[in-house]
């Protein structure tokens, strides 16, 4: 049988076509290292999770990137084929986060060199690896060249072997002479592993605590690891208050629920929470954590964007904040990480969170908007009052007719509050069972605006009129006569005009 070959052009598919992101070099080489962490603890290298670091230095100025772990490191004698071949990693692909053996190749397609530095503990010796980067694209590039991918790789790699203590163990990537700009960004690299590796929630994130005890109630783990970006320890970002474009509060998430699925034989597929707010708007980008997130291995999946598709409206996903978190083993990411490998249990979880999101989730935000407008005519009402209250007491009002037509604006608004408010009560009572609901309507309806203040003070109050106000010295009869002459001007001349006519005629009359 003839001898099958793999041509070059699969390497660029692994390399600079693999991933639409390029910051997802950072995510591969991160979930690598935390795959070494966990491996290291196991092997009792390290004690526990709070020991396994991962350090990411970006030097913008020398176009230098280096993430660094201190897990297992590799072997001497398996160095070469670990990091030589390509896509035969011996990995648990049910345990383990990066499986498939071409994650270390992601950042070949962003520098003109690419390092891998590693000491196994008990070893005295550091294992050096060089991937030549500039000579991989120029031959990937050269449509003239027609060669084996494997005869690629071992044109262009390097191993060499340095002395190194004993009690060292770690693995460290290095990408030289970056091409790409984006990856020097430390802010935006700092935002972007911040959303996407498996770290732990800040300390004044409020929910943290409800999270970790609800998962400690399902006997679940999720695991967070320490890793910093030139020296600066990362977080995941999330916060209760939801900030408008201009930064000022706008919204806050008051409370949190949770979702967690079971296939038919009650193994969990996911588990995951979600925040509770007034909905009253999709939630800006410049809030980094908006949206649902789907995560494995508390790593996520794909973007913010990619559980929309589930909601009942593209836009339902921008109303929350919150993450899934794959467990079940056969919820498999695929090669480029934005979505699970086609099977029946993604199949079944697609089923089963599209439930959630749909008739419940989707529920949330609608009634909330219900819940709002019902608020705002009972607050158009209350407002009225009160502006129909200071006017009769200052005398704003300009005539009886005025004050006529305000009084029947006032009993429309009164109708439509009282409706408002029947509405309220309803929404109250057919919910009254769901707390995430009444959780709502108790934060949206809010003491001083969800009953309709009593007319009555306000009717025994007797009007005062503008012309009574402005001509204190004239009698009522003359008053009167003034108010009628105001009347004509309102209907002859633009508002503006009028009440500059009106000034004119106040001064003369005062004079």
């Amino acid at each position: 049988m003839q001898e099958i070959k793999i041509g070059k052009d699969v390497l660029e598919s692994l390399t600079t076509s693999m991933y639409e992101d390029h910051r997802s070099i950072y995510r591969e080489y991160i979930q690598n290292a935390c795959d070494q962490i966990d491996k290291a603890i196991k092997e009792n290298i390290l004690i526990g999770i709070s020991e396994g670091e991962i350090y990411i230095n970006i030097d913008t100025q020398n176009r230098y990137i280096e993430i660094e772990d201190n897990a297992t490191g590799i072997e001497k004698n398996k160095v070469y084929e670990i990091l030589g071949n390509v896509a035969l990693s011996n990995k648990d692909r049910e345990n383990e986060r990066g499986f498939r053996g071409i994650g270390r190749l992601a950042g070949l397609g962003y520098c003109e060199e690419l390092v891998f530095e590693t000491s196994f503990i008990g070893e005295d010796t550091k294992s050096i690896m060089k991937w030549n980067a500039k000579k991989f694209k120029q031959i990937i590039n050269d449509r003239t060249y027609k060669e084996e991918a494997s005869r690629v790789i071992q044109s262009v790699i390097e191993l060499k072997q340095e002395k190194e203590e004993s009690n060292k163990h770690y693995f460290k990537v290095i990408l030289k002479q970056v091409t790409n700009e984006e990856l020097l960004n430390i802010e935006k690299i700092r935002e972007y592993i911040s959303m996407v590796a498996p770290l732990p929630f800040r300390n004044h994130f409020i929910f943290k605590s409800l999270i970790k005890e609800e998962l400690k109630k399902d006997n679940l783990k999720i695991s967070e690891y320490n890793i910093f970006v030139n020296s600066e320890q990362i977080f995941k970002p999330y916060k209760s208050d939801i900030k408008d474009n201009n930064n000022n509060i706008v919204n806050k998430i008051v409370d949190i629920d949770f979702i967690k699925l079971y296939d038919k034989n009650n193994e969990l597929l996911c588990w995951g929470w979600y925040g509770i707010s007034e909905f009253n708007g999709a939630i800006k980008a410049n809030n980094i954590f908006r949206k649902i997130r789907l995560r494995k291995g508390n790593i996520q999946i794909g973007d913010e964007n990619t559980l929309n598709k589930l909601h009942k409206e593209n836009r339902g996903n921008s109303y929350f904040i919150g993450e899934i978190y794959a467990f079940h083993k056969d919820l498999i990411p695929n090669a480029r990480r934005d979505y699970f490998s086609e099977n029946e249990k993604y199949k079944k979880f697609e089923q089963k969170i599209k439930e959630v999101f749909i008739n419940k989730l989707h529920k949330l935000y609608y009634k909330a908007s219900d819940i709002r407008s019902a608020v705002k005519k009972i607050e158009s009402y209350n407002k009225l009052q009160e502006e129909i209250k200071e006017k009769k007491e200052k005398g704003l009002f300009e005539n009886k007719k005025e004050l006529q037509l305000t009084e029947e604006k006032l009993q429309k608004t009164k109708l439509e509050a009282k409706k408002a408010e029947e509405k309220i009560n309803k929404i109250k009572q057919d919910f009254k069972e769901d707390k995430n609901i009444s959780k709502i309507v108790e934060t949206i309806s809010k003491p001083q605006t969800k009953t309709i203040i009593d007319e009555e003070e306000i009717n025994k109050i007797k009007p005062k009129f503008r012309t009574q106000t402005e001509y204190p010295k004239f009698d009522r009869k003359t008053q009167k006569t003034i108010s009628k002459i105001y009347e004509v001007i309102d209907n002859v001349l633009t508002k503006e005009l009028a009440e500059n006519l009106k000034q004119k005629i106040k001064e003369k009359l005062n004079s």
